[in-house]
């Protein structure tokens, strides 16, 4: 219960940094954005509807869609996440900020973007909208969230072209890529890799083609089954986000039967990683 109250409060701070960045930042500047908010924002600068309220309307319905995607609680969080977002840019839509240089408030709404969204998709949660998409690209893709995210958004951002211009198209996209390199910081921490363990028959065959193709070294444990009382070699080996899927087409091109888990791990030092001395 106290990890999900945290959690929830959490993605009401992450959908109150959100809604920050778009009023205090994105709409005064003339910026765009990615994702609905972006398809709101467009549609607030032709016609004046209000961004919180076409907000929750567009995620309502692309929630309603893309629920059976998200397991029960992340599906939770996200209605959390929508209800809280269209709230606070209700009640922040006219807070300002004396700031004039577009570059500067370019990345700032950047920031807060990157670590709204990124508190509400570490705690299990999504922004509906092109997260949900995100989400659907990192289970059966492999993509990394935050950019798939960065993919996705990229499409609505160039859209608004013919309404902000070339210029503010630019800085939109400095907005998105500082979003998506703050977000990641956010969900993966300073030094994010994957340590895998991988049980198989063909366990050699594997070990060969990682340190052929992948350049990295692997550690062979020795283990057993219980049940069975076999003996067993077990591979570990660490990686890079990046690498877990070219690891996984290895493993299954090899063997499909193989048993394979994979862990975040944080701050890995030694030889291909940093230098335990610094």
């Amino acid at each position: 219960m106290k990890k999900k109250v945290a959690d929830i409060a959490l993605i009401i701070v992450g959908a109150f940094l959100f809604a920050l960045a778009v009023n205090l930042f994105v709409i005064p500047n003339e910026f765009g954005e990615g994702g609905v908010t972006g398809v709101t924002i467009i549609l607030y600068y032709l016609f004046q509807w209000s961004p919180s309220l076409v907000n929750i309307v567009i995620n309502g319905l692309l929630l309603i869609v893309g629920y059976r995607f998200l397991d029960r609680q992340t599906t939770v969080y996200t209605v959390i996440a929508v209800a809280f977002n269209s709230l606070f840019l209700h009640f922040t839509e006219n807070w300002r900020i004396d700031s004039h240089e577009p570059v500067i408030n370019a990345i700032f709404a950047g920031v807060l973007v990157g670590i709204g969204i990124g508190l509400i998709v570490r705690v299990g949660g999504t922004t509906a909208g092109t997260v949900i998409l995100a989400r659907i690209a990192n289970k059966y893709l492999d993509w990394n969230i935050s950019y798939a995210l960065l993919f996705f958004d990229l499409i609505v951002a160039f859209s608004s072209y013919f309404i902000i211009g070339a210029e503010k198209l630019m800085l939109t996209i400095v907005i998105l890529y500082v979003g998506t390199k703050v977000m990641d910081f956010i969900i993966e921490g300073l030094n994010p890799k994957k340590a895998v363990t991988i049980i198989s028959e063909k366990q050699n065959d594997i070990a060969e083609m990682v340190i052929t193709q992948m350049d990295r070294g692997v550690t062979v444990l020795s283990g057993h089954g219980y049940y069975t009382k076999n003996p067993k070699e077990v591979l570990y080996i660490v990686i890079s986000k990046q690498e877990v899927s070219t690891l996984k087409k290895i493993v299954r091109s090899i063997d499909k039967a193989a048993f394979l888990t994979i862990h975040d791990v944080r701050d890995v030092f030694g030889e291909g990683f940093l230098d335990i001395s610094k």
